[in-house]
């Protein structure tokens, strides 16, 4: 049995789907429990026991762990001894055991960018100058995405803003000590600022201005997390029935647990966005620099363009970039009522989020892969005829994309 004093790591255990395991009968966190010292308080979270507005405790890191329940992606992440790890990878149960890694809010170095001066009057409400260049305006008359709920995997949300309490349906977070999704660093606000800020008479408005934001805490005051609270928080998201994940978050490396979470989401119709990463141009044309989980083929990689519609010179970009929206100066909502602008492609991800909101609310019985066609389709080209690494198929057109009378054809998406 391994001892106390040895040193402990994040790991994320996958285990064979339940009927598929040479033990059918044990649960597995029983199975994790049975390598841990006698007497060890680890304490296990998942979606069915965080109810919307709760949190994990504060309580030692070696004693939080995650419990994900999903036939597809049966996995738990616990802190584990090298010898406790040798044992599950021995155990016929397990299909692998794998190193937890950082996550970060994407662009958390970019509040060089905010600027206070200058910012709207909240007697005085702005309509955003990326709002209008993806020509969200005129698609509200056929749809402001009311009812699609959308889960703001970030730092949280300041659901106490003026711009935002309206919209606010409820979250939950998974950083330990976070007594609730309450923002406490300001990058998960601004994103749901272009999401879903409503037609108030103050402030800002967002792309789909009535749509539900819902606040998955996964990230701390510092930006940062693990994957293992990223796929905690997918986890909520299917349990939860949301429509649409956006994840301006990533790294250059993940755990292949991630993937499996995603493939999961995305099989049980919900569509997922993020952020194509702050890396630039990769190395060699050859090459990507976009980062997870936007390489994944079922989640929307956004890369960030200007006002002029150039490709931004801190996006990331290759062949795993799906669309493009605007990521440069984008004035939106910030943590304690105030207003702010920010660039990276953190703010073109909800910029494509939203737009998914307005275009669902316009055709309320599509499927996810429906919704991802007609985004994909209804594009401003602004390179090449198709595709290109820069720009993915284009940018998102929300006005042609919600009117569209006949279901638009199957684009391929990109993504490994």
């Amino acid at each position: 049995m391994a001892q106390k004093h040895e040193t402990r790591r994040s790991v994320i255990i996958t285990f064979k789907p339940k009927d598929k395991r040479p033990d059918k009968a044990k649960d597995k966190v029983e199975i994790v429990k049975s390598v841990l010292p006698d007497g060890m308080q680890t304490q296990f979270f998942d979606a069915t026991t965080l109810p919307s507005g709760s949190s994990v405790p504060a309580l030692p890191e070696d004693l939080v762990a995650y419990d994900v329940n999903q036939y597809e992606a049966p996995i738990v992440t616990a802190r584990l001894t090298q010898g406790e790890i040798d044992q599950l990878s021995k155990n016929g149960n397990v299909a692998q055991v794998e190193d937890d890694l950082p996550c970060y809010a994407i662009g958390a170095d970019q509040y060089s960018h905010l600027l206070f001066e200058n910012q709207p009057s909240v007697l005085a409400e702005t309509v955003p100058a990326g709002v209008s260049q993806i020509r969200a305006r005129e698609a509200w008359p056929s749809s402001q995405g009311e009812g699609v709920r959308v889960a703001v995997l970030d730092t949280g949300i300041d659901f106490k803003h003026p711009d935002l309490a309206a919209n606010y349906r409820g979250g939950v977070s998974f950083v330990p000590g976070a007594a609730t999704p309450m923002d406490d660093h300001g990058h998960g606000t601004h994103c749901a600022g272009t999401i879903a800020a409503p037609i108030n008479g103050l402030g800002v408005v967002g792309v789909a201005p009535s749509a539900y934001l819902y606040a998955v805490k996964v990230l701390d005051s510092g930006g940062s997390g693990a994957f293992s609270q990223i796929i905690s928080g997918i986890d909520w998201a299917i349990q939860n029935r949301m429509h649409i994940i956006s994840m301006s978050l990533g790294a250059s490396a993940a755990p292949s647990a991630l993937q499996t979470m995603c493939n999961t989401a995305w099989a049980k119709g919900l569509l997922l966005v993020a952020a194509a990463g702050n890396s630039g141009p990769p190395v060699s044309p050859a090459t990507s620099s976009v980062g997870y989980p936007g390489k994944y083929r079922p989640v929307i990689a956004v890369s960030a363009i200007d006002s002029g519609n150039a490709i931004a010179s801190f996006s990331s970009r290759g062949p795993e970039v799906d669309l493009c929206a605007p990521g440069v100066s984008v004035l939106s909502t910030t943590k304690g009522g105030g207003y702010g602008f920010m660039s990276g492609t953190s703010m073109a991800c909800p910029h494509v989020a939203g737009a998914a909101a307005a275009i669902w609310g316009a055709h309320r019985f599509a499927t996810n892969e429906q919704i991802w066609n007609l985004l994909a389709a209804c594009v401003d080209n602004l390179g090449p005829p198709g595709w290109d690494p820069n720009f993915g198929y284009g940018r998102v057109n929300v006005d042609r994309a919600a009117m569209a009378f006949a279901p638009a054809p199957v684009i391929a998406k990109k993504g490994i």
